[in-house]
């Protein structure tokens, strides 16, 4: 399925947290096969035909460039990383979209089971005009990653540094469509060791003991 022939939809991959939790840096955990979770993010999302991609990095950033530099996406680095991490990481990410590229998805550099069909069905979504802001949902609670069209992008770079995107897509309710979808990967991410090695589990990578 070929779905951007026209359609120029770039990808925002959120990888600057401080991974407190976990102990370690989340997104360069193992992931399938000789794989990390970003690399395997960045897989799905190659699969799915997005034709840009920025992974904005923080903490541990060289170590993160260093393991997705053969992928041949475009990283950028946010220096206010300890701050507001996850909208200040967007609006890097945003400011680094080339100038053809009409919506993004903001994909979270923790949620490994995400899956190459949903990205594709938040993307027709868009494509076939339903909304201009395109959010997963599983059994009523939303989800990411979230397709955000070019128009709201200045609102998102305008939110004080305690805003969250969220903000920006609630005051735009008539523009959002939800793309109910067959799993929870859109909810789940990886946050402690008990969350990847859940993930692992439900993913089908380890045995149950």
């Amino acid at each position: 399925m070929k779905l951007q022939q026209t359609f120029n939809i770039g990808a925002v991959i959120l990888a600057a947290g401080m991974s407190s939790r976990m102990g370690q840096m989340k997104v360069l955990l193992p992931w399938g096969e000789n794989k990390t979770i970003i690399e395997h993010i960045i897989a799905q999302l190659r699969e799915a035909q997005v034709n840009y991609i920025t992974v904005v990095t923080g903490h541990s950033a060289k170590e993160v460039e260093e393991n997705i530099t053969p992928m041949g996406v475009h990283v950028v680095h946010n220096p206010q990383y300890k701050t507001g991490e996850m909208l200040s990481s967007l609006k890097v990410g945003l400011c680094d979209m080339p100038e053809h590229v009409e919506a993004a998805l903001v994909v979270l550099g923790d949620q490994p089971r995400i899956q190459t069909k949903t990205i594709y069905q938040v993307m027709l979504a868009y494509i076939e005009g339903q909304g201009e802001i395109v959010a997963p949902s599983f059994e009523q609670r939303r989800g990411h990653p979230i397709l955000i069209g070019k128009r709201f992008w200045k609102e998102i770079l305008d939110l004080p540094i305690h805003g969250a995107p969220r903000d920006v897509i609630n005051a735009h309710n008539d523009s959002v469509v939800y793309v109910e979808v067959d799993n929870d990967s859109i909810l789940r991410d990886v946050d402690t060791p008990a969350d990847y090695d859940e993930e692992r589990l439900r993913a089908g990578l380890d045995k149950p003991d």
